[in-house]
């Protein structure tokens, strides 16, 4: 089976968040499934972080031009074999030489080139792939000019599409006055693309590809409500049948506290001792007293509204007031969160410490740290910092939401089961009666023991994962080989 994964990012190479973990692991992890017989690529683009690290270990593949309406653009195509998957670098100064990977006025224009430059390697390559992967809506391009414009050409007729949406919330939302400047698109194409009046790129991108895939069962059925879909339920009810949801997973060997260089103490679930000593150096970075028996509450997350930190803010002041306990935040995001962390950790900083950046090291040994990982969020795809923290034993609190609801399971005081505390209405208050429970069974130290070794003990690898998109992955080409006799019967039935 031959199959590309297209993506915007992906670890080790570009990392803006959950995105690049998933892509940085499934294709290991899918070709670790299928065996030797296996030909599993990706593609990403060029940026300038990635070349200034990797450039000496990369190949050039060849250089060309590729046309996006009037313009023609230069393309270079670099590779390199990380964990047994070659990886292709769309190389273009003028569309990727930016400061950051997305946020730019013509990132438009910048995610339909990278459409365009896909097919531009699919050929030059003649590497088609039996399954192409897309994600996201700065890929969805890919799967309309795919589908749109050279689907019936030598090649292209027999590659199935995959579109995984991996928050629904970012669409790829432009004017209409665009369609063909800037994308290339037709008036012959714009019933794909058009929704409530405007280009929709993840629209096109559902109505061309042959299934549509999210990142955990439960996000696939709250995103066909109203409430989740950021309005696009009416499309996805309409194409239900394509949608299904597979949980993400996280990559074990990355995150594994027993051999993990960015802490300073490492630890398992058998020898738990290091996680103490780091809990210390937790507190010292954050400026709080190194007291073992005050529980530690950490966020490691981005700073944004959905994320649930207008519930945080809610209680906050009232909840660290009336409990021994301390908070530690860190990530960067909305300058109005940023603000309101910064204050209250100046005027209370012996409880409430946030560290303002994005740091992959350093959130490991805020995962170390912690007793608690709170995550309230108020929609949630699939989430992998509660399984990441669950890895290091920090014991998950999490609104049930998406993939939250799919992988945290409430403590059961009464029979011990359970990985962890959660909260079903979007309420400040119940939340923090939930974090107050897990606060007190803290203080039962043998009835925490055992919690605490249950979350280390769930397996959150891509191994269940990999075997559901091994699954999906062959019921599509099984559907294209269904096809293709049907068309040879009525073919032969016509003569």
């Amino acid at each position: 089976m031959k199959i590309l994964y297209v993506a915007s990012e992906a670890l080790p190479f570009a990392s803006t968040g959950g995105l690049a973990d998933v892509i940085g692991s499934l294709p290991a992890a899918v070709r670790g499934k299928l065996g030797a017989d296996a030909d599993v690529r990706v593609v990403i683009p060029m940026y300038p972080t990635v070349k200034s690290k990797y450039l000496d270990e990369m190949t050039l593949e060849f250089e060309t031009t590729v046309r996006l309406a009037w313009r023609q653009q230069y393309c270079g195509v670099w590779s390199l074999t990380h964990d047994g998957v070659r990886f292709y670098f769309i190389d273009n100064e003028y569309y990727f030489k930016r400061p950051s990977l997305y946020g730019s006025f013509d990132d438009g224009e910048r995610f339909a080139y990278f459409g365009k430059a896909v097919l531009k390697l699919i050929s030059e390559t003649g590497f088609y792939p039996d399954i192409l992967h897309a994600n996201d809506w700065q890929t969805a391009s890919a799967v309309i000019y795919l589908k749109q414009k050279v689907s019936l050409d030598p090649g292209y007729a027999d590659v199935r599409v995959l579109y995984t949406i991996h928050n629904i919330e970012y669409q790829g939302v432009y004017d209409f006055a665009i369609l063909g400047d800037v994308f290339e698109l037709s008036d012959w194409d714009r019933h794909v693309v058009e929704f409530d009046g405007m280009i929709n790129l993840t629209k096109g991108a559902i109505v061309c590809a042959d299934r549509v895939s999210t990142v955990s069962p439960r996000y696939a059925q709250e995103i066909r409500t109203e409430y989740y879909s950021s309005g696009l339920s009416p499309v996805l009810n309409l194409y239900a049948p394509k949608l299904c949801g597979i949980l993400n997973g996280i990559d074990t060997k990355y995150y594994d506290p027993s051999a993990d260089p960015d802490i300073a103490f490492p630890y398992s679930v058998k020898d738990r001792k290091g996680k103490a000593k780091d809990k210390k150096e937790l507190q010292n970075i954050c400026g709080f007293a190194d007291s073992p028996d005050t529980p530690l509450v950490v966020m490691v997350s981005r700073l944004a509204a959905h994320k649930g930190f207008d519930l945080v803010r809610r209680i906050l002041e009232e909840f660290l007031a009336n409990n021994d306990v301390q908070f530690a935040l860190l990530g960067t995001g909305e300058y109005e969160l940023e603000d309101y962390f910064s204050d209250l950790s100046r005027r209370c900083p012996d409880k409430c410490r946030a560290v303002l950046e994005y740091n992959k090291a350093l959130s490991k040994k805020f995962y170390a740290g912690a007793d608690l990982f709170l995550m309230p969020s108020k929609s949630e795809p699939c989430g992998l910092a509660q399984m990441i923290a669950s890895r290091y034993g920090a014991v998950p609190v999490v609104r049930e939401t998406g993939g939250l609801s799919d992988t945290i399971r409430p403590y059961n005081e009464y029979t011990g089961e359970g990985n962890g505390f959660s909260f079903a209405n979007y309420n400040a208050h119940e939340m923090m009666h939930v974090l107050e429970d897990a606060l007190v069974l803290y203080h039962n130290k043998k009835a925490w023991d055992a919690l605490v070794t249950r979350v280390m003990q769930m397996d959150f690898s891509w191994e269940a994962s990999a075997d559901r998109y091994v699954e999906l992955y062959r019921s599509m080409l099984s559907e294209t080989s269904n096809l293709n006799v049907k068309e040879a019967f009525h073919e032969g039935t016509d003569h």
